[in-house]
């Protein structure tokens, strides 16, 4: 059933251009955007595409709810990528809120902390929507994007880096592997899909490829595996000379520019 949009949105926006692109899109097609800016990497290019821009930490939860409950949002989209490791810091803004929604799990995996918050947006009156409403556009199809085709040697290791990423995104660990030749060099944990590479690279020298996929039992809302220039960026800094991607259900942010870049510098990009 397909859900009918408000003309008031509400984006909760964390780091990189998938928000933008969002907020963009949205105004182009005459919504009106009210956005909770996490992060100050792209907090200027959202005040171009929204009508009003909130700037809060992602630990001032009771701050955050009183400005949807104020602005009267009844839908509401989460893109960019949030830190967990502030959970490690516990600065001084951090509110009784958080402290108490963390206090209700046993564990503090990336998917219980969204469904702890998702059943608060809830009780607000507000839905989360799925992730791609408004970037639909940037889901890609299966097959080679550039110019370069892998090697045998490249797919076998993909074959390999796909099945065990599968295994680590079911235990909700993290969402990309580095392998090469047919050996896992690095795990994304809670660092992210850039500083994995990094680690996995320095390891394998040159040559190693990176896959990332989608969860099994992901949850549309939040979390889809999304890359960008700056991942392709440090690819090409650490060596690396492929990147998988899970067709359908993982987006790249500005494919073009992604892909011109890939093929400038060597790297195959492939949707399996």
């Amino acid at each position: 059933m397909s859900i009918v949009l408000e003309n008031k949105q509400a984006l909760v926006a964390g780091d990189g251009s998938l928000p933008v692109q969002m907020a963009k899109y949205a105004k182009e097609n005459g919504f009106d955007v009210v956005c909770i800016s996490l992060s100050s990497d792209n907090y200027k290019e959202l005040k171009k595409y929204c009508s009003k821009v909130y700037s809060f930490s992602p630990l001032q939860v009771s701050k955050i709810e009183k400005v949807l409950k104020d602005e009267q949002v009844k839908q509401l989209t989460f893109l960019g990528k949030v830190h967990k490791g502030l959970l490690l810091k516990r600065p001084a803004m951090i509110d009784s809120k958080v402290i108490e929604l963390m206090n209700k799990v046993k564990r503090l995996n990336d998917d219980q902390v969204m469904l702890l918050i998702v059943e608060e947006m809830e009780k607000l009156g507000i839905t989360i929507l799925d992730q791609t409403v408004f970037i639909k556009d940037c889901m890609i199809p299966s097959g080679v994007l550039g110019k370069l085709q892998p090697t045998e040697e490249q797919k076998a290791d993909v074959d390999y880096g796909f099945y065990i990423a599968k295994e680590m995104g079911r235990l909700d660990i993290g969402q990309s592997v580095v392998v090469k030749d047919k050996m896992i060099m690095a795990v994304e944990a809670i660092e992210g899909t850039d500083k994995c590479i990094k680690r996995g690279c320095k390891i394998a020298k040159k040559g190693a490829s990176v896959v990332k996929v989608a969860k099994p039992s992901q949850d549309q809302r939040f979390d889809i595996p999304a890359i960008g220039l700056r991942t392709l960026k440090v690819m090409k800094r650490y060596k690396a000379s492929l990147i998988a991607l899970e067709a359908g259900k993982t987006i790249i942010v500005n494919q073009p520019e992604v892909v011109k870049y890939a093929d400038k510098h060597n790297i195959v990009i492939m949707a399996v």
